[in-house]
């Protein structure tokens, strides 16, 4: 039986408005009180210290007003969704790490860095959760409400990987931490169709996913069920499949249940 076709998901300018906002200033309350001996220390990133994982959050809060100052692409719809952005993210990988350290040399402050971000943000919120505007993406076209929705899923694995690096929490924003779950979990299904394996990320979502027997009632043969944080790590890269089976993070049960080979499906 051929995969169902999902209706893709859709995410309210409103809820994602506020959830911007909310991660942005949980960020810049967190890299405002680092320490000079914190933002020296390793990020867990390749290459990076914490002062570089600061300087490319800050990036990643600043492309959504340059975007929004760039002429509209040619195209009068959308080219790039968002499953689309996630599984196409690693091919920009080398053009980021570069960008981010050219950036982290003009800084002498990463605290001002994402302070002049936040700055442009600011005047641009109402018209970055838009539907009804694209922007000039390197995909392709993309909604400025999918773009803003891709700037979530940004902070809050990199709030993550800062808090990890440092010991400052920094605590996720509840709308902005469901809109990355839900992402990353449609990012999943996209990568892997079919209706073999049930995904749950209690409380945020539940996606199908994998080729093979689809369950269409009762209880699934093929479950993973895992917390949002652990899920985020696993999609990004962050922890490994096994590490977190052994540690109980996460459950996995029918043969068809290792979703290894498929993970993580943001680069």
């Amino acid at each position: 039986m051929p995969p169902v076709k999902r209706k893709p998901r859709t995410y309210d300018p409103a809820v994602v408005r506020a959830g911007l906002i909310g991660q942005v200033e949980s960020v810049r309350n967190a890299v405002h009180g680092l320490t000079p001996e914190q933002t020296a220390r390793p990020s867990g990133l390749p290459g990076w210290d914490v002062h570089h994982l600061v300087v490319h959050i800050a990036g990643q809060i600043e492309a959504l007003p340059r975007l929004l100052a760039e002429p509209p692409p040619r195209a009068g719809v959308p080219e790039v969704d968002l499953s689309t952005w996630a599984v196409s993210t690693a091919g920009a990988a080398h053009e980021l790490d570069e960008a981010t350290r050219k950036h982290a040399q003009a800084y002498d402050s990463a605290a001002r860095a994402v302070d002049e971000a936040v700055e442009q943000l600011e005047p641009v919120l109402e018209e970055a959760v838009r539907p009804d505007v694209l922007l000039p993406h390197g995909f392709g076209a993309m909604r400025a409400l999918d773009f803003t929705v891709t700037r979530l899923v940004e902070l809050v694995v990199h709030s993550d990987d800062l808090t990890r690096a440092t010991g400052v929490r920094v605590p996720p924003n509840r709308q902005a931490l469901a809109a990355t779950v839900r992402l990353l979990a449609d990012a999943l299904a996209a990568q892997a169709p079919g209706g073999a394996v049930e995904v749950r990320i209690p409380p945020f979502a539940v996606v199908q996913c994998v080729a093979g027997p689809r369950h269409t009632r009762g209880t699934p043969p093929n479950v993973v069920e895992t917390d949002p944080l652990t899920w985020i790590r696993l999609a990004t890269g962050r922890t490994s499949w096994a590490q977190e089976l052994d540690a109980a993070h996460l459950t996995a049960s029918g043969e068809r249940a290792d979703l290894r080979e498929h993970l993580p499906v943001l680069g």
